[in-house]
C-alpha cells in the first residue's frame, strides 16, 4: 500500500465520520432549533422576503436611497447575487446527480427538508453578520469570524474559522470547480485541459483584482441569467415528460420513507446524501454566505437576513429541484451513471435522445455556474484573511495563489482534495453552528424589533441603542 493510498484512506475515514454523522446531526438539530425560536421565520415572512428583494433590485443604482449609509457598499440585491454565485455551482448539477445515484430518489426529499428548515439557520447567521459588520476601506465586511470576535470575544475561535473557510472555499472548492469545468469542456468540445486551465486562471485574476464591487457586479449580471436559463430548460423537459411527473413525485416520497427502503437501509443513505449535498449546495448554516450578507448596505440587519434566506430556497427548491426532476423524468438514474455525466445523459434523454443537447448545454452551464462560484469563493477567503491581518501584500499573494489553484485544479485529480475539503467544511460548519447557537438570541430580538416597526407602518431602521449591551460592538449602526 502506497503512502498516498494510506493517506486517502485516513482522510476518507475521518471525512466519513465528520460529515455523515457529526455534521449532519448537528446541522439538522440547529435548523430545527432556530425554526422553533424564530417561530418559523422562513415560512411566515416569505412575502416580506420577496418584497425586499424586488425593492432592492429596483433601487440597485439609486445612490440616494436610505439604505446606503456607507459610500462604496454594495446593494442588498448585489449581496444576494454574490451569495447565490457561491451557492449555485457544480453542486446543483453534479452534486444532485451524485446524491440520487448513491442515495436514490429519496435523497431529493431530504434536500428539500434541509433547505426548508436550514433556511432558519441562514436567517440567523446572515442577520448576525449584518449586526456585527465593520467598515472596510471600500465596503462593509463581516461574517462568522467577525461576530465570533465581537459577540463572543473569542479571537482564537474567530481566527480558526477564518483559516478553515479560506482553505475550504478559497482553495479546495475552487480547485473542484475548475476541475469540473475542464472535464465538461473536454468531454463536450474536445477543449484541451491546459487551455481551460489557463483561461480560467486569467479570467479569475482579472475579476478578483477589481475588488468586491467588480465581483458583485459580475455576479449580479451573470447569476440571474444562468439560473433562469437552466430552470426554463428544466421546465421544458418536464413539460415534454409531464406524464411522468406524478410518478416522479411518488418515487421521491416512497424512496424517502418506504418499507422496502427501510429494510434495505437505503433510507439512511438517502437522508445522509440529501442533507450533505443540500448543505454543499445551499450552504445554510455553513458560515459562508454571511460573508456576502455583511457587505450589503441596508437600514436594518433583518432585511439582509430575510433576503439571504430566500437564497436557500432559490438554490435548492428551484435549481437543485430542476436538476432532480430532469434526472428522474429521464428514467436513466439506475443505469450506473454518476455526477455530471448522469445530468448530461438525463438532459439528452429528456429531449428524446439521439442528440448531445445535454453535454453541450451542461458544459456551458457548468462554466458559468462554476466560474461565478470561483469568484464568490475567492471573496470569502479575502474577507477572512483581512480579518486575520489586513495587509494588501498578503491579499495580493492570496490572489495569485487562488489563480494558481484554479489552474492546478483543472489539470489534477481531486479525490484527495475532496476528502480534505469535506473535513475542513465540516469543521467550519461546526464552528459556525456553535457560534450562532450562542448568539442567536440577538437575531431573535432583531426580528422582533423589525416586525414591531412593520406593524407601526415604518420602514424598519435599526440603531445600536436597541440592544444596549452590545452597542459598543455594533459600530455600523450608530
Amino acid at each position: 500500500m502506497t503512502t498516498s493510498t494510506t493517506l486517502q484512506d485516513i482522510v476518507s475515514a475521518v471525512s466519513g465520520v465528520l460529515t455523515d454523522y457529526v455534521m449532519v446531526t448537528v446541522l439538522l438539530a440547529a435548523a430545527l432549533f432556530f425554526t422553533i425560536v424564530t417561530r418559523g421565520v422562513q415560512f411566515r415572512m416569505v412575502g416580506e422576503m420577496l418584497r425586499l428583494l424586488m425593492r432592492s433590485g429596483k433601487r440597485n443604482n439609486d445612490k440616494r436611497r436610505n439604505d446606503a449609509p456607507h459610500h462604496g457598499s454594495i446593494s442588498s440585491f448585489q449581496a444576494f447575487a454574490l451569495s447565490i454565485a457561491s451557492r449555485v455551482g457544480t453542486g446543483n448539477l453534479a452534486g444532485v446527480g451524485t446524491a440520487i445515484a448513491i442515495g436514490g430518489p429519496g435523497a431529493v426529499f431530504w434536500m428539500w427538508v434541509i433547505a426548508i428548515f436550514g433556511a432558519a439557520s441562514a436567517f440567523v447567521e446572515s442577520t448576525l453578520a449584518q449586526l456585527f459588520k465593520v467598515k472596510g476601506e471600500k465596503s462593509f465586511m463581516g461574517g462568522p469570524a467577525y461576530y465570533i470576535l465581537k459577540g463572543l470575544h473569542k479571537r482564537w475561535w474567530a481566527v480558526t474559522f477564518a483559516i478553515l473557510i479560506t482553505l475550504t472555499f478559497g482553495f479546495a472548492f475552487n480547485s473542484v470547480q475548475s476541475n469540473t469545468v475542464a472535464d465538461a469542456l473536454h468531454t463536450s468540445f474536445g477543449v484541451p485541459t491546459q487551455w481551460t486551465a489557463w483561461g480560467l486562471c486569467i479570467l479569475t485574476l482579472t475579476v478578483i483584482w477589481g475588488g468586491v464591487q467588480r465581483i458583485s457586479r459580475f455576479s449580479e449580471i451573470v447569476v440571474p441569467v444562468m439560473a433562469i436559463a437552466y430552470i426554463v430548460m428544466a421546465i421544458v423537459i418536464i413539460i415534454l415528460n409531464i406524464h411522468r411527473f406524478p410518478e416522479v413525485m411518488a418515487m421521491i416520497v416512497e424512496n424517502a420513507f418506504g418499507f422496502d427502503e427501510a429494510m434495505g437501509g437505503t433510507i439512511g443513505a438517502a437522508m445522509i446524501m440529501g442533507i450533505k449535498r443540500g448543505l454543499f449546495s445551499n450552504e445554510a448554516g455553513e458560515g459562508s454566505t454571511p460573508n456576502a450578507a455583511a457587505t450589503a448596505s441596508v437600514s436594518h440587519p433583518v432585511k439582509q437576513g430575510l433576503i439571504q434566506t430566500l437564497g436557500v430556497y432559490t438554490d435548492t427548491l428551484l435549481v437543485c429541484t430542476a436538476t432532480a426532476f430532469i434526472i428522474l423524468c429521464s428514467g436513466i438514474f439506475m443505469e450506473g451513471h454518476d455526477g455530471i455525466v448522469l445530468t448530461q445523459r438525463a438532459i439528452d434523454a429528456g429531449f428524446g435522445g439521439g442528440h448531445n443537447y445535454g453535454s453541450t448545454f451542461v458544459s456551458i452551464a457548468i462554466f458559468f455556474f462554476a466560474f461565478t462560484s470561483i469568484i464568490a469563493n475567492y471573496y470569502y477567503g479575502e474577507t477572512n484573511i483581512r480579518f486575520i491581518h489586513n495587509n494588501d501584500t498578503i491579499i495580493n499573494i492570496y490572489r495569485l495563489l487562488v489563480g494558481g489553484i484554479v489552474y492546478a485544479g483543472a489539470v489534477m485529480s481531486l479525490d484527495l482534495v475532496w476528502g480534505f475539503a469535506d473535513i475542513t467544511m465540516a469543521l467550519m460548519t461546526l464552528c459556525n453552528l456553535a457560534a450562532i447557537l450562542m448568539l442567536g438570541k440577538y437575531a431573535v430580538r432583531l426580528m422582533q424589533d423589525y416586525r414591531k416597526q412593520l406593524r407601526e407602518g415604518k420602514d424598519p431602521v435599526y440603531r445600536s441603542s436597541t440592544i444596549p449591551e452590545i452597542a459598543d460592538e455594533t459600530e455600523c449602526w450608530e
